[in-house]
């Protein structure tokens, strides 16, 4: 499956849509304030790894046409996924977010989002 061209008028996902589609992206949440947005956060050994992997998202989101947030402190890496033109989530960022889960991570993480507080 791949991310389909965004125009104005799109609608977001209803709220049952979105609890649905994230028990198929293990480790993304809905950010709690930006509740529009799902998110990601890894913390690797080293910021050189977080780097790396921002280098293999690159040309996925560039494929696919749909381009995380990303956001990054040293070793510690966030990926926020929303969908400008509608305002929203749409299918495009659960499709991508499950494309980003499929990449080799260059070094494991040293904590999974459940682990950070």
């Amino acid at each position: 499956q791949h991310c389909l061209p965004c125009e104005g008028g799109i609608p977001p996902l209803e709220p049952e849509q979105i609890a649905q589609l994230l028990t198929l992206i293990p480790g993304w949440e809905k950010n709690q304030s930006h509740q529009n947005r799902i998110i990601k956060r890894y913390i690797f050994s080293t910021a050189k790894a977080a780097h790396k992997f921002i280098n293999d998202i690159a040309p996925l989101a560039e494929q696919e046409g749909h381009h995380p947030d990303i956001f990054i402190a040293k070793n510690v890496l966030e990926l926020h996924l929303y969908t400008h033109a509608a305002n929203g989530l749409t299918d495009n960022d659960f499709i991508l977010a499950a494309k980003i889960n499929n990449l080799m991570l260059p070094t494991e993480p040293i904590n999974t989002p459940d682990e950070i507080s």
